[in-house]
């Protein structure tokens, strides 16, 4: 009975281990451009398991990865090379331009300021379906366990028609480009909208979907508003507390806090019983949690 319980308690240490997550945001922001092929990629080189991105629409209805529904001034620059002022930056409206001219713009050359250790480069706003290949064909090449891609739906009441189509629109978009690749298995869905939620929770395939939360409101609060209990709970990781935690289990919910970046952030939040790090450095997230 002894040798029993021991293989089993061995046995749940070890699933909990395989089960935790590293998920590189926006790829590896840390040292590559976000939300590009050759940050994607990688992200995974470094041990990220999940790629994390965002999506927006175009005119002509394609799904583009980008943080924001316009070119930020932070990283981007026009097709002539000369820069975007932050005044003018949500001129640069994605919802209103076709794919073809979003390509030309460059999101690598300049680099972050926020992030010294990024690599500069030229390189364009990739498609959805892009990243789902590359991402496939890169684990295939490597002899990889398939990798996940947290897609976030980048939604906000005040961009309904204007930077992004309706929230039943734009989730119907992207569930059918996920069913289109064939990556109903390996996706999760997340977004700060519940809206994008709610309408992804009617479809007939169903996918992972985590909620993003960066409001103090409080996981009860927040899990009433979105009304139905999500696969996965992601708050900011300075919301992260034991009574967050307890609910999540309690729920059997994961939870995966998003942005933990600093050694000494990852190592505090080594500390609770944790599903999963989003980072933009999956390297260091290996350091402190260890590799599957």
């Amino acid at each position: 009975m002894k040798n029993t319980l021991l293989f089993l308690l061995l046995f749940a240490a070890n699933s909990f281990s395989q089960s935790f997550s590293i998920e590189g945001h926006r790829g590896a922001r840390g040292y590559v451009p976000e939300n590009t092929i050759p940050s994607f990629l990688k992200g995974i080189e470094l041990g990220a398991d999940t790629v994390e991105l965002d999506v927006v629409v175009s005119s002509d209805n394609k799904l583009v990865v980008s943080h924001d529904p316009w070119f930020s001034a932070l990283i981007s620059t026009k097709p002539d090379g000369t820069a975007i002022s932050a005044k003018e930056e949500k001129d640069f409206n994605l919802f209103k331009m076709k794919y073809s001219e979003i390509k030309k713009f460059d999101v690598g050359s300049i680099g972050n300021k926020d992030f010294p250790q990024q690599t500069k480069m030229k390189v364009y706003k990739p498609l959805l379906n892009e990243v789902f290949k590359a991402v496939k064909k890169y684990a295939q090449k490597h002899k990889l366990k398939p990798i996940r891609v947290n897609v976030e739906i980048k939604s906000n009441p005040i961009w309904d028609n204007f930077f992004t189509p309706p929230p039943a629109v734009l989730a119907k978009m992207v569930y059918d480009e996920i069913l289109k690749n064939k990556m109903e298995n390996d996706v999760i869905v997340q977004s700060f909208d519940v809206r994008q939620l709610q309408e992804f929770k009617k479809f007939p395939v169903k996918m992972p979907l985590a909620i993003l939360v960066g409001n103090k409101d409080g996981i009860e609060k927040n899990i009433q508003l979105l009304g139905f209990i999500p696969d996965t709970y992601s708050p900011h990781f300075s919301l992260v507390d034991e009574n967050t935690i307890a609910f999540c289990q309690k729920n059997n919910m994961k939870i995966v806090p998003w942005t933990v970046n600093e050694i000494k952030d990852l190592e505090n939040m080594k500390k609770f019983k944790l599903d999963g790090i989003i980072t933009d450095f999956p390297d260091r997230a290996i350091q402190v949690f260890g590799k599957k």
